[in-house]
């Protein structure tokens, strides 16, 4: 029997609230996320995603008592992400109540921190967000504006993601060379804090480091598709699932059960699809979309 496909609702929170933006920007309020997250428990979703969105551009970390509270009504799996940026701060959100810790900005700052989560809690409680983005400028690797991940330039397509720099950075280079429905070639860029900066890492080749060095999940979002809910990157999505063992979340641009369906099949080769809009602004509950997915012939658990 196949494993089954996860549904997964997300709640982005700013200043104490969930909010949904547009490709990480122009955001409006959702709603309370203690509210939400009783709603979807309820409702059946498999796992919970918590995210403060602006820890990481803050310099801040999670709210715990916000995590504990959401953690208080809840049943269900639940990663906690924004902000986490060493093993002290991933135990304290373990201890207030998440499952998992999701972790971006640290992870490319020092990758060796993704290990030491891994050596202390154990490889599933440790996921990596990847915020990716097309970019066309094939020579814009090597540091892309954060100064915090250096790195070299690659090659073509194909390759790893190499080794560290000076100071334990992931390094990089649009090692996986991708084309356009117009032929125009471009690579998907890591994006740190919150999605703002430009890290000069190919994504494909930096989720097969995260895997080497500890993840044990990858969560995966487009920041060209994010709320635009014109249906998820396959092409980003299906890339970094082929280039890594480990369960692969799809996230950004879901606009209805059928994009769900086509990134956890044969199209996308996701293990869960994460969506927020269709269930946020209750266009779509988690029933319904589980019994389309259930008749679009994808293994999910009713």
């Amino acid at each position: 029997m196949p494993l089954t496909k996860r549904v997964v609702p997300c709640l982005d929170v700013a200043g104490g609230r969930v909010v949904k933006g547009m490709r990480f920007a122009s955001t409006r309020d959702a709603g309370d996320p203690v509210e939400l997250a009783a709603r979807y428990g309820g409702q059946g979703a498999d796992e919970l995603v918590f995210l403060d969105i602006t820890a990481s551009e803050e310099r801040r970390e999670t709210t715990r008592g916000l995590v504990s509270a959401v953690a208080r009504v809840l049943d269900i799996p639940f990663t906690v992400g924004g902000g986490i940026g060493g093993l002290r701060h991933a135990r304290d959100i373990l201890l207030a109540g998440a499952d998992k810790v999701a972790i971006n900005t640290g992870a490319v700052r020092d990758p060796s921190v993704l290990t030491g989560l891994m050596d202390l809690f154990g490889r599933q409680c440790v996921v990596v967000a990847i915020d990716a983005k097309r970019n066309y400028d094939l020579g814009a690797a090597g540091g892309g504006g954060d100064g915090d991940a250096g790195g070299d330039a690659g090659g073509d397509a194909g390759g790893d993601a190499g080794g560290a720099g000076a100071d334990g950075a992931a390094t990089a280079g649009p090692v996986h060379v991708r084309r356009d429905a117009a032929g125009r070639p471009f690579w998907f860029e890591v994006h740190v804090y919150g999605g703002k900066r430009p890290a000069g890492i190919d994504a494909i080749a930096w989720a097969g480091r995260a895997q080497k060095m500890g993840a044990g999940e990858i969560l995966l979002t487009s920041i060209d598709r994010d709320g635009t809910k014109d249906g998820y990157d396959l092409d980003l999505t299906a890339s970094v699932s082929r280039s890594v063992g480990i369960p692969v979340v799809a996230s950004g641009g879901c606009g209805r059960p059928g994009h769900m369906a086509e990134v956890l099949g044969g199209a996308g080769g996701a293990d869960a699809a994460l969506a927020a809009s269709i269930f946020h602004y209750d266009s779509h509950g988690i029933p319904a979309v589980k019994r389309f997915l259930r008749d679009a012939g994808v293994p999910v658990r009713m």
